[in-house]
């Protein structure tokens, strides 16, 4: 579903496995929790690293569908309503 959501769609969706049990016992939840807590904490924070901004026109009204573009990267972006 990720790579058709990003390639598809505006919806940049992220999965994170920390191993190959989907679904870990109860009694393992903390542990895995106090394993992985900083790596997602930061992860957290990084996501609002980039560019972002809203796309507005001439007299600074925001445009509907529009396409972004950035070199390098072969996906394009469209804005919402």
């Amino acid at each position: 579903m990720n790579d058709f959501s990003y390639l598809h769609t505006n919806c940049l969706e992220l999965s994170i496995y920390l191993g190959c049990d989907k679904f870990p016992h109860e009694s393992e939840l903390q542990q895995e929790w106090e394993n992985n807590k900083e790596s997602l904490l930061t992860f957290m924070e990084q996501v609002h690293r980039g560019i972002k901004g809203l796309v507005t026109d001439q007299q600074g009204e925001p445009i509907a569908n529009a396409t972004i573009v950035v070199g390098g990267i072969n996906h394009k972006i469209k804005t919402g309503r």
